[in-house]
């Protein structure tokens, strides 16, 4: 885990993602940046706060409710220079653009050898919660690391999201950018400089030779805190891996791991099946067969639609109780834990926090 003893400067993640465009709009004027609600008062919860009055309604604008044609738009904008940041307030609105994403953006570098460029970002927020429902809570990310052509990255930390999104900009090509909206009030050490990380490795944010804890977005904040009881009260040691990004060039970090430590449990934030946490483990199972100890767990939502209802959600969301019990069955330490270990697992896990709010307790920073 980073060390933050000597870091100072405190930004909350939605902060970040606001200092990476201020940033990026300040170094390179083709930067513009378009979406529903960009202008307005909100400012997209406030990761657009003070950037049209900054750099003018003609590089920060609405747009219309016409997902595809103006994702059709953008990557026309890109072959002449400009470098579009285009901002969904939900993951969910996005699907209407499909047809720009997959059989354009994605396709257009490979259909002319790599002559013409498409440096669009695409902008997505997963909204769980407060009622979202079902076609406002969707975690589908594992449909866009489908397509080849297309970056997606999800990173979890203030840190990670301000210099992923300036290497997300600095691209020649798609990427899509997908943040989880309980994630924004998470503080992180955040330098007030311009730099840029590498969107195609993952990072290791503990070590440990227990067991292999590869987690996704918000799942990451829920991992971090069951590595550290599992560590107090069993003394397990779990290596987490917050994956930021879905790519093939991350499963290196993954195998090294597991072959160390025999044991590998996914965190996913979407429904288990057919998609990145499935892969994940297929690929561990390929390349890591003679060195488990048990076959890969995962850890996600059921496969259905998210419910409306808080009551159903209380079932529906996996908690990090969940994730501690899936470790400790793998490890073979839940039948066998003592009446003081649960008492001590469940005073550091419970809390009286609905599952459809983010729990405020979460702060960091990680």
């Amino acid at each position: 885990m980073k060390d933050y003893s000597s870091k100072k400067r405190q930004l909350s993640y939605i902060s970040a993602i606001n200092e990476a465009f201020d940033l990026s709009m300040a170094k390179d004027n083709d930067v513009v940046i378009i979406g529903e609600g960009v202008p307005d008062p909100k400012a997209i919860f406030n990761s657009t706060l003070g950037l049209r009055q900054k750099y003018g309604k003609d590089r920060v604008f609405d747009m219309p409710l016409s997902e595809n044609g103006m994702t059709g738009v953008c990557i026309g904008a890109s072959f002449v220079g400009i470098k579009p940041i285009l901002i969904h307030q939900r993951i969910d609105f996005s699907f209407l653009s499909l047809d720009q994403i997959i059989n354009n953006a994605a396709k257009w570098a490979y259909m002319f050898d790599g002559k013409q460029s498409v440096p669009i970002v695409i902008r997505m927020i997963i909204g769980r919660g407060w009622g979202q429902g079902p076609q406002h809570s969707q975690a589908l990310h594992s449909l866009f690391a489908l397509i080849p052509g297309l970056k997606v990255i999800l990173p979890s930390q203030a840190y990670d999201a301000k210099g992923m999104m300036i290497g997300a900009i600095e691209d020649k090509n798609p990427v899509i950018f997908i943040e989880h909206r309980w994630l924004h009030n998470m503080i992180d050490y955040v330098p007030d400089s311009y730099y840029k990380l590498d969107i195609s490795l993952p990072r290791m944010l503990t070590k440990g030779n227990d067991l292999t804890l590869i987690a996704l977005s918000y799942m990451v904040i829920e991992s971090i805190k069951v590595s550290k009881v599992l560590r107090e009260i069993f003394g397990i040691e779990i290596e987490l891996i917050d994956m930021r990004t879905i790519t093939p060039e991350s499963y290196q970090t993954i195998f090294d791991s597991v072959n160390r430590t025999g044991n590998a449990l996914i965190a996913d934030i979407a429904s288990v099946g057919f998609g990145f946490s499935s892969e994940i483990s297929s690929q561990i199972v390929s390349n890591c067969f003679n060195e488990l100890k048990a076959p890969p767990q995962i850890l996600g939502s059921p496969f259905h639609p998210a419910p409306t209802s808080h009551y159903l959600m209380e079932d529906y969301y996996p908690s990090s109780m969940d994730l501690a019990k899936l470790a400790l069955e793998m490890l073979g330490r839940w039948d066998n834990r003592s009446e003081l270990e649960m008492i001590e697992l469940d005073r550091a896990l419970s809390s009286d926090v609905p599952n459809d709010v983010p729990n405020m307790n979460y702060s960091g920073p990680f």
